[in-house]
């Protein structure tokens, strides 16, 4: 991956609906020289997709949550199929140490707050905090220089 590429990510990562003819104009490119370096950084599964970023305040779903799991009374592999049925979880990372899933949910108050700590009390200790500001939201991710 080259400088070139780390752009092209860098662009589409800002706004995934940049035009090829766009992305050309910023990186001084031919078209089909960006719609190939697109077409392998997918193939390389670098890309994975492209996807548009919903603010879910907008959409009724004002409460952002981080929930963290510990001591799961289930298998992961049970607990992890349940989860992903729920539609108020955006995010879920199995991670190490004393905690075992750190969850982020966006839901759209108190009642639907209180049913999904209900939902996941029997799989084991859960910890809510209520997200108050994000100062960052989104970054993009791009090759680290070492």
């Amino acid at each position: 991956m080259d400088n070139i590429d780390i752009d092209l990510l860098k662009f589409l990562q800002e706004d995934a609906r940049m035009t090829v003819s766009e992305l050309s104009k910023k990186l001084s490119l031919s078209r089909p020289s960006v719609s190939e370096r697109l077409h392998r950084l997918q193939e390389q599964g670098i890309i994975e997709g492209f996807a548009a970023r919903v603010s879910p305040a907008k959409i009724g779903r004002g409460t952002l949550l981080i929930i963290q799991i510990s001591d799961l009374k289930v298998s992961a592999k049970e607990f992890e199929e349940v989860i992903a049925g729920d539609e108020d979880i955006i995010e879920c990372h199995r991670v190490t140490g004393h905690i075992g899933y750190f969850i982020k949910a966006a839901v759209t108050g108190m009642d639907s707050l209180r049913l999904l700590v209900d939902k996941l009390m029997p799989f084991g200790n859960i910890y809510t905090s209520i997200v108050l500001t994000s100062p960052v939201k989104f970054r993009p991710i791009l090759p680290s220089e070492n």
